[in-house]
This record gives structure tokens, sequence and C-alpha cells, in this order.
């Protein structure tokens, strides 16, 4: 089967923002916090969105479609980028994505995908995700979830920006998520679920230590789903434990 070629979302060609969009200026003091820090948390709200803003303004993008969302990264708040960001900027610079490979390589699935501009550049980007233990529909949405990371990954990339796609997130065991208002408040994390959290992490180390698969715990995951997960990993890292060795 021939490669696969993804267009931008429509969706994004009738939301983008045109380049003369008023937005709010951002002073140097704002700036400097940024770049010296390179903590977001540090600003005040004002700041916060006044950033956010400019951040859009630079890129072309429209920021009442939420192109980026908040987390926490080691102990910092940055942004990430959501699928709105990726598909403006396929738009914006006209940027067509195709699938060049897939191939099992031990028990990951990676697919390259392949990123080209009306100038010819090219830029290629992998994702990649691990199948073992994962049957029927998990299975079938870990090959999508490859493809959708290779694709955004590659977006990023062949434009010249670091940030991580919410496809690849969840996969990164120090993000927590953050919870930003609209107005730029920071609101305090949930103690209750701070402390699932850790305890779901230790869990996970245990699972590593014994080759016992799992799902990648969403970065916006309720308690009750942190529950539930924590109580199935729980029992067959207990399973594992218990099964007699050869």
């Amino acid at each position: 089967m021939g490669p696969i070629e993804e267009r931008p979302d429509q969706t994004a060609l009738a939301v983008a923002a045109p380049p003369s969009a008023p937005l709010a200026a951002l002073d140097a003091s704002t700036v400097e916090q940024v770049v010296v820090g390179g903590d977001l948390a540090r600003l005040a709200p004002e700041q916060r969105v006044s950033y956010y803003q400019a951040v859009c303004q630079s890129l072309g993008l429209n920021p009442l479609t939420r192109p980026f969302e908040y987390i926490r990264l080691n102990d910092k708040l940055t942004l990430y980028a959501k699928r709105e960001a990726t598909d403006q900027l396929r738009r914006l610079h006209c940027i067509s994505v195709e699938i060049v490979a897939r191939e099992h390589q031990g028990d990951l699935y990676v697919v390259t995908a392949r990123a080209t501009t009306p100038d010819g550049r090219t830029d290629e980007s992998t994702g990649a995700v691990p199948l073992a233990g994962l049957s029927g529909a998990n299975l079938a949405n870990a090959y999508l979830k490859a493809e959708t990371k290779a694709k955004r990954r590659v977006t990023l990339s062949i434009c010249g920006l670091g940030w991580l796609d919410e496809s690849e997130v969840d996969s990164v065991r120090v993000a927590r998520q953050a919870r930003v208002t609209e107005a730029g408040q920071l609101l305090p994390e949930d103690p209750q679920r701070h402390k699932l959290i850790q305890r779901w992490r230790t869990l996970c180390a245990e699972a590593d230590a014994l080759a016992v698969p799992y799902e990648t715990l969403p970065l916006d995951a309720s308690t009750d789903e942190i529950i539930a997960r924590g109580k199935a990993l729980r029992a067959r890292v207990d399973a594992v434990r218990r099964a007699p060795r050869a």
C-alpha cells in the first residue's frame, strides 16, 4: 500500500487567525522571566495570558482555539501543542505529511512520517508505542497513536518548534496536569489526585522491574480512573510476584 498523505483539518482552515489579529502586547519583563527561568508559573496571571497570546501571534495561530495547554514538566509550568496547533501550522505553511514506514521492532510499533514544504524542504520524525500485552481495541488504538505521534511530531519539527505534542505528553512520566483558567490563573493541584499519581508512579516502577505491561495513564485521568487502573495493575504485579519461577 502506498504512502498515506495527511492534509490539514478543514476545521483548522476555518478558524485560523488572520496575521493582523490584535493581541495583547508582551512586555520585556515577561520575556525576561520566561527566558531566564523557563517557568510560566513565575508569571502573574495577566503576564501568562500575554505570553500565551504572543506565542500564538508569533506563529499565526488563533488563540481562541486553545492550540496549547499547560503541563508541569520537571516542576516547571510550560506549554504543549494540541492538535489545533499542528493542524493550523500545516495549513499556514502548506505542509503535507505522509507515512513512509511502518515496522515492528521487538515489542514496539514504529511509524515514520515525512513532512514536505512547498519549497522542497523535508523532515522526518518517528512515533513509537509499546504493544506488549495489547490486543483488540487497545492494539488498534496503539497503531493509530503511533501514526498520530509521528505526524504531529514531524509537523512541529519542520516548523522549528520544540514543544511536546499532546499525543506524546501522556508517555512522559514526569509530566503532571496543570489547570490554568482563561484569565491566566494557575489553580492549585488536587492533593488527593497528587497522592494517587505518586502511588501510580511507584506501582509503574514495580511493573517495569517485573516486565509487566500496562497502558500509560492519560494526563487528564480522573481520580476514579487512576484508582481503577491502579487496582488492575496491582493485581497483575502481585500475580507475577506469586507465580513460580522457572
